[in-house]
């Protein structure tokens, strides 16, 4: 017998001795072994918690919106309040969004690429609005721009008004979506390291180009990601914007506010006219989640591909 069939059946011996099988036979292995009535248990408690806690709410608001016919639904819309509601969740969020992506990719720049003193400290800052109460956050804002806060005199001699006022509904937008798109990007440019930045300015690239063609297309899934969450908790806000607004009619209420408001003045069908046009937008940010996630899936399977 030759030394390659001798080589070949001692492996074979050692694989069979080890219990090691031929690929197939891993293939044909179910995922686990537990029992059937484990796993559709487990599904059915899924299902049944995403009904009861998702889908059933949501089919409500919907149902109760347009109960009492279309007219209703349209004139709760366009109704001059609400829709001065509408157009200030809007502004508020069009102005909190792009302020939080500039900070979120300087923070997560300097946090991922450089090391310097203070840095877990500014790490701990980026996460505060995820641990502080929105509520108290708004009471801090009253505190610091209210007419007997810090910086209360100052303002009302330069008649700048903050507090029930917009500027102090941004504010608040702003400190509690400060996190989402830092935290997106910061463990992803860790993961992603700075060797290609490193070697682009060696080849020359200037600060800003080595951001715009090597950063930036790295971290663009996340960045979209984060935008995505950032603009849904800007426009769903409640606390924050509760405590800061005053809930001047026509002038200081968000939508969250305004259906507050409608609904404690038992106008249901408004309240939940609104209501709905508020989870519509929220399930526009899901679609756009969804197609944000599957063109990333998309991207990474053709890279793949391409390096095959």
């Amino acid at each position: 017998m030759s030394s390659l069939a001798v080589g070949a059946a001692s492996r074979s011996a050692d694989a069979a001795a080890l219990g090691l099988r031929s690929p197939k036979y891993f293939e044909a292995r179910t995922a686990t072994r537990d029992p059937k009535w484990v796993k559709w248990t487990l599904v059915t408690l899924g299902v049944s918690y995403f009904v009861l806690f998702l889908l059933l709410p949501l089919i409500t608001v919907f149902y109760e919106a347009l109960r009492k016919g279309w007219e209703v639904y349209a004139n709760a819309i366009i109704e001059p309040d609400a829709w001065s509601a509408i157009k200030l969740t809007l502004i508020a969020a069009a102005i909190a969004v792009p302020l939080n992506v500039v900070f979120g990719l300087a923070a997560a720049w300097a946090i991922a690429k450089f090391e310097f003193r203070g840095k877990q400290f500014l790490i701990t800052l980026i996460d505060l609005p995820f641990s502080v109460s929105p509520v108290v956050a708004g009471l801090i804002y009253v505190l610091v721009f209210g007419a007997n806060g810090w910086f209360g005199s100052w303002l009302r001699d330069n008649d700048i008004k903050v507090i029930f006022a917009i500027p102090g509904i941004i504010l608040a937008t702003i400190f509690v979506t400060v996190p989402f798109v830092a935290r997106e990007l910061i463990p992803l440019m860790q993961a992603q390291g700075k060797e290609e930045e490193e070697a682009a300015i060696v080849l020359g690239a200037s600060g800003w180009r080595v951001f715009t063609q090597v950063t930036l297309p790295n971290i663009k899934w996340g960045l979209i990601y984060g935008v995505i969450l950032c603009n849904a908790r800007a426009m769903g806000e409640f606390g924050a914007v509760s405590v800061v607004s005053g809930h001047i009619r026509g002038l200081t209420n968000t939508m969250p506010l305004h259906i507050e408001i409608l609904y404690n003045e038992y106008q249901f069908a408004a309240a939940f006219a609104v209501a709905s046009l508020l989870a519509l937008l929220a399930l526009v940010t899901l679609v756009i989640k969804k197609i944000v996630e599957w063109q990333q899936t998309k991207s990474i399977a053709a890279s793949q591909k391409s390096a095959l």
